[in-house]
């Protein structure tokens, strides 16, 4: 089907930040929570950001497995100020804060870690990937979580009440209680959960990808002639897809080769290689699907010059049985005085019956041949 949309290399219209999924709210709100040997506590709701860590308890002994979960759904440069001033964060980090469109990374300011992540929705009805980027902040046992679109990482819609907010944080699968062996690693390891759950949102997508892709071949068999702009419009969504998976990919050896600088415990380096490998197939994935739509666009393209061709063979025909009857005609249509047939009785029945006879002899010649 045939779409108008923003071509992906025009610049994006910068985002405001004030609006989005919170519409009904006049200043964002901040959901805090600290886990505390792995257990995580009750949700906090905060409209600042020292509010949302004023709130956490402080009476616990620290452990390992003790971090606090700070998650903006939707930000503000306000707040974002707040973040930067509160955490003294280094200027060029504060400028990535305010300028959403990244690709996904992984950089290191002092004692700040800031990794941009990219999760992956696919719009079947358009046939588009939409990419939902997240801002992550670690300070000491602190991560923070800036959402910048109209998605949770897992790819769940933003709900627009606080209440709907706690329902969805409270759900046992986000929790994390079924997984404490990886919350007692600390806030690194929620960084390489929410890596994996990003990386897991393009299957998803690839499948879709598939679908269309079966759908376009069907296309192109049947004679559509709006195939060749489908194809071109799918292959750039894979285009997309592999582009900010390769990103991903980097972000994961960054990860990795910084494991013993950093002194990542060997239980996360396992779970890295896992996402590791879960982009590998993500990647080989979408490079069979682009090669595919190239096959496809190469065999759309053969058979668009075989209907071509076969047109040519018809308008070729036609041509040579009209001028059978247009050159008879222009013989007897000559002004000479000493044409025997002018003056007799059945010359013009012979002109019409050659010219039928040899339409008719040309139209079967060519049937035969199948030019018609």
């Amino acid at each position: 089907m045939a779409r108008v949309r923003r071509h992906k290399s025009e610049p994006i219209p910068k985002r405001k930040r004030s609006t989005g999924a919170l519409p009904e709210l006049a200043r964002p709100i901040l959901l805090s929570r600290q886990i505390v040997d792995s257990e995580p506590r009750d949700l906090s709701v905060s409209s600042t950001f020292a509010a949302a860590l004023a709130r956490q308890p402080m009476n616990d002994a620290p452990s390992s497995g003790s971090f606090t979960q700070v998650v903006i759904p939707q930000s503000t440069p306000e707040l974002l100020a707040e973040i930067a001033s509160a955490w003294e964060l280094h200027p060029v980090l504060v400028e990535d804060l305010f300028h959403a469109q990244q690709r996904p990374k992984i950089d290191r300011y002092d004692d700040v870690l800031f990794v941009v992540l990219k999760s992956a929705v696919y719009i079947d009805s358009a046939e588009e990937v939409e990419f939902k980027e997240f801002h992550l902040l670690m300070k000491n046992d602190v991560l923070v979580i800036i959402c910048q679109d109209d998605r949770f990482i897992d790819g769940t819609p933003i709900p627009q009440r606080a209440e709907d907010m706690d329902a969805y944080f409270s759900d046992e699968e986000r929790l994390g209680t079924s997984d404490r062996e990886l919350l007692s690693l600390g806030p690194e390891a929620l960084i390489y959960r929410l890596l994996d759950t990003a990386v897991d949102t393009y299957f998803p997508v690839l499948d879709g990808l598939q679908d269309d892709k079966d759908g376009i071949e069907r296309q192109v068999f049947s004679g559509d002639t709006a195939a060749a702009e489908r194809i071109y419009l799918l292959s750039q969504e894979v285009i997309d897809v592999l582009h900010t998976t390769t990103h991903l990919n980097r972000l994961t050896q960054r990860l990795g080769n910084g494991a013993a600088k950093y002194s990542i415990p060997t239980e996360l380096q396992a779970y890295l290689d896992d996402v590791t490998d879960h982009l590998t197939r993500v990647l080989a994935e979408a490079a069979e699907l682009r090669e595919a739509l190239s096959q496809i666009l190469n065999v759309n393209s053969t058979l668009v010059a075989q209907r071509q061709n076969e047109d040519m063979k018809k308008i070729s025909g036609w041509a040579a049985i009209l001028f059978a009857p247009t050159l008879i005609g222009a013989i007897y249509g000559m002004n000479f005085d000493d044409m025997p047939e002018l003056h007799w009785a059945l010359g013009y029945p012979m002109a019409l019956g050659l010219m039928a006879g040899l339409g008719v002899v040309l139209y079967t010649v060519f049937k035969v041949k199948k030019w018609m």
